[in-house]
């Protein structure tokens, strides 16, 4: 253990700087895994536990869309026998009028202070003056303390909260002590809240409780019977599937993409380990000569990769753990992705996570000592006594299992998303990623090997260029090991980049579609209090700069309780030809062929994959309480909403529900006139329209593409973190090359190459190497990308995109990488070389 110790003491004191990009990469790698697993881990428990306050001690609830339902479903569930308690309850989501930019949306929670008292008793606010009437007022709101410290109000002052186009202004009479501390929330008394917010006649929850020895079961077919369509029962343990279903796939995604530094650390390691190995081949030989058995010689290299593995692990979950609690309080809990809107979340920290990641960590730089380890514990000790053992020999590319791994990864890809996630998609990636760099060596022994035949024509004009290439022919182990962790890194920075710049460009032309009028305006964004009533919208078509108009309704409507709610979007529509106004994937289909009695539709891609609703499909759709029959006469492609949407025609909802508002609105201004124009006269003469928010398409673009490029500042950051890893990689392997080649370089300027020629030779060798890098890189990271954009995206997000190569920002990576190549490359020559050649060969003597 003592000589152990010793050795790898030796090592680090010999070659920290090697050791140290490795380590680092594994600390990178760990560190950002952790901390999106972390972040994504409370905010989902979080916004669970804010549900479940809503819910409280009941058995079940009964929820309904977010426009609500008719209370009268109150009456019938309280009169059945096996009901104890049924505590009724209306949410709105209000926009602030604080006169601040920012839109603050406050969630108000109507109850019946008396039913609450039994199932939620953490939503009875707390009066201020000690006056238990508050609790009754009409004019009376509880904020939570989080809410308080977020609107920076205080007990007694009065909230302005947007219902309509109106400003209806509530006193805060007191606090919500009982709520959570990041809980965003307001409660009021129910039936102030229906009159004061306008939801007269509705619900959107009833929690209820059981009476002790009543069959559950049955009281929940009986119930269930008597609901309308659009109202389900849901059990409390709903609440965390469809927490954990908002943004499952996004912090899947985020994960595996931040295992990405972690997996090309593993490279890192290997090739770190492999030319250790290879520049002390001679001391494991005497070793093994004096008494060391193989297997103790296999475990001693692969306990170095392991200490380096846990060593990075420990220093990555210390700085997770940081950038986790840093990342929560700059961007909430959701990284931008906008699923845990109204929470903030306190930092947990899971000991599971933490020692899963470290654990992950250890494996990943034990997996790239092992290869290493077996070549050396399976060399003759006799042959690696000789002074020149130490070009490797690669075992992995004799083997046909790259091949195999390759053609693993094109089945994968063929496989369905298992439990909603593209898991066989992200296996097929490894193989490729695996197999293509175990190919490395073969590929780049025949491809140097046929351009040092094609240059030996001409070697007079080029014997340095030419030297160069017959060097890399003629050990292409040595090559492959220093083309596994610039090929890893690469490969998934191109992957990462091609993705992101596909899915940017579909989304910037998705929204060129989309955005057909030149001004737009809409209810607050996030909120459900507010829309445009009839006489306002009659009053807008009025101007007299308007040329036309159409209008817009959405709302969020349930069709599974487990799952998250989709999207219902009703607008101005020809129903002979949609596709002016929605992107369609396929032709629709002719009014003949929809199904007797029912209305069109057409639905997102989401839509089709998460609930089947295909084209020609019959399906039932709830409206305003009852089931209405539809037929899905097209598909088409929403990139703003996930969880699927469902369009229909704007006369079609207004005649089925009777709802004459509208939440959105498209204006085309007569020729003369501008958008800002228009939108300043309807203002003037309309001021209830103040309330809206009116935008220019080309800002509506240009805000859509900051959010996205906010949404992906995490891919973002794992990108640049895959190129500094690579940059990285190159210097440590081309170091490490060049110092374990000292003798080679003694000999050459024994036979008189000078000290410039050998610079400039190992310049041409690092640049040739570098350039195929790049392309083996880029090769197998388009592969990956087609991946992504084909497989795992639809697999995860139910949406498609087209293929964009960002070729601008591939190319200056490439050109960072030759660089730092050739100039790694230089530094270490000169520094190998400045031995002299007598005592770069006396081993040899």
């Amino acid at each position: 253990m003592k000589l152990a110790a010793w050795l790898v003491s030796g090592e680090l004191r010999a070659h920290p700087g090697r050791m140290l990009v490795a380590l680092m990469a594994i600390a990178i790698g760990v560190a950002l895994g952790l901390a999106v697993q972390l972040i994504n881990a409370s905010a989902a428990a979080e916004f669970s536990q804010a549900v479940r306050a809503t819910t409280g001690q009941a058995d079940f609830e009964i929820r309904g869309p977010r426009a609500g339902f008719d209370e009268r479903v109150l009456e019938l569930v309280a009169a059945d026998p096996a009901v104890a308690v049924a505590s009724p309850m209306v949410e709105v989501d209000a926009r602030v009028l604080d006169g601040k930019e920012e839109a603050h949306i406050l969630k108000v929670i109507g109850i019946d202070p008396f039913r609450a008292a039994a199932l939620t008793p953490a939503l009875i606010g707390a009066p201020a003056d000690d006056d238990g009437l508050a609790l009754l007022a009409d004019d009376a709101l509880f904020l939570s303390p989080a809410a308080q410290r977020w609107l920076g109000v205080s007990l007694g002052q009065p909230l302005r909260l947007q219902v309509g186009l109106d400003a209806v202004t509530l006193r805060i009479a007191g606090g919500l002590p009982g709520a959570r501390q990041g809980l965003r929330i307001a409660t009021m008394d129910i039936g102030a809240a229906q009159w004061r917010l306008a939801r007269l006649g509705t619900l959107t929850r009833i929690a209820v409780r059981l009476a002790p020895g009543n069959d559950g079961s049955a009281a929940r077919t009986r119930i269930a019977a008597l609901l309308p369509a659009g109202v389900f029962i849901a059990d409390p343990e709903d609440a965390d599937v469809r927490a954990s279903s908002l943004s499952r796939a996004y912090r899947v995604n985020l994960d595996v993409l931040a295992l990405v530094a972690l997996f090309t650390g593993a490279f890192l390691v290997f090739s770190t380990q492999t030319l250790a190995v290879a520049r002390r081949r001679g001391e494991f030989a005497l070793l093994r000569t004096l008494g060391w058995p193989r297997e103790r010689l296999l475990i001693h290299i692969v306990a170095e990769g392991a200490a380096l593995g846990l060593i990075g692990s420990l220093l990555g979950a210390i700085l997770g753990i940081g950038v986790a609690r840093f990342a929560l309080d700059l961007m909430g809990g959701d990284l931008g992705g906008g699923y845990f809107a109204g929470i903030v979340p306190e930092l947990r920290i899971e000991r599971a996570s933490v020692a899963g990641f470290v654990l992950l960590g250890t494996l990943a730089a034990v997996a790239g000592s092992f290869m290493p380890a077996l070549e050396i514990a399976r060399a003759a000790p006799a042959q690696a006594l000789k002074s020149g053992a130490e070009t490797l020999a690669h075992p992995i590319a004799r083997r046909g299992w790259p091949a195999l791994a390759l053609v693993t990864g094109a089945v994968l890809t063929r496989l369905p998303a298992i439990d909603g996630l593209p898991i066989a998609g992200y296996l097929a990636i490894v193989c490729w990623l695996v197999g293509g760099i175990a190919l490395m060596p073969v590929l780049a022994g025949k491809t140097f090997a046929v351009a040092a035949a094609w240059l030996g024509r001409h070697a007079g004009r080029w014997p340095l260029a030419f030297l160069s290439l017959e060097r890399l022919a003629a050990a292409p182990a040595q090559a492959g090991v220093a083309l596994a962790g610039v090929v890893a890194s690469f490969a998934l920075m191109v992957a990462m980049a091609i993705m992101v710049g596909s899915f940017r460009d579909s989304v910037d032309r998705w929204l060129g579609r989309v955005l057909a009028a030149p001004l737009y305006f809409r209810v607050a964004a996030g909120g459900n209090s507010a829309f445009v009533p009839s006489q306002t919208l009659a009053a807008i078509a009025a101007q007299p700069g308007l040329e036309r108009c159409e209008w817009l309704r959405i709302e969020q409507i349930d069709l599974d309780p487990r799952r998250p709610s989709i999207t219902l979007m009703a607008r101005t529509l020809d129903k002979r030809d949609p596709g002016r106004r929605i992107p369609l994937t396929a032709p629709t289909l002719p009014a003949e062929a929809l199904w007797p009695d029912s209305v069109p539709v057409w639905v997102s891609e989401a839509m089709v994959d998460l609930y089947g609703w295909s084209p020609g499909s019959r399906q039932s759709l709830p409206l305003a309480g009852r089931a209405v029959a539809v037929t899905v006469a097209g598909v088409w492609r929403d990139f703003a909403r996930q969880h699927g949407t469902v369009t229909l025609s704007l006369d079609d909802y207004r005649r089925l529900t009777g709802d004459q508002g509208i939440t959105d609105g498209a204006l085309w201004p007569k020729t003369g006139v501008s958008a800002a124009e228009l939108a300043e006269a309807i203002r003037d003469a309309v001021p209830a329209t103040r309330q809206l928010e009116f935008a220019e398409a080309g800002g509506i673009r240009a805000a859509s593409l900051r959010i996205f490029d906010r949404s992906f500042a995490i891919t973002y950051l794992l990108e640049g973190v895959a190129i500094v890893i690579g940059l990285a990689g190159i210097g440590a392997s081309f170091s490490a090359q060049v110092l374990a080649r000292a003798r080679e370089f003694g000999m050459l300027r024994h036979l008189g190459v000078t000290r410039r020629e050998l610079m400039r030779l190992l310049g041409f060798e690092a640049c040739g190497l570098t350039l195929f890098g790049i392309a083996a890189g880029a090769a197998l990271g388009l592969a990956v990308a087609l991946v992504l954009i084909r497989v795992v995206n639809p697999q995860s997000f139910h949406w498609n995109m087209d293929l964009a190569v960002p070729w601008r920002l591939l190319g200056m990576v490439s050109a960072l990488l030759i660089v730092a190549s050739v100039t790694t490359a230089l530094i270490a020559t000169r520094q190998a070389t400045g031995l002299g050649p007598l005592r770069a060969v006396r081993e040899d003597w």
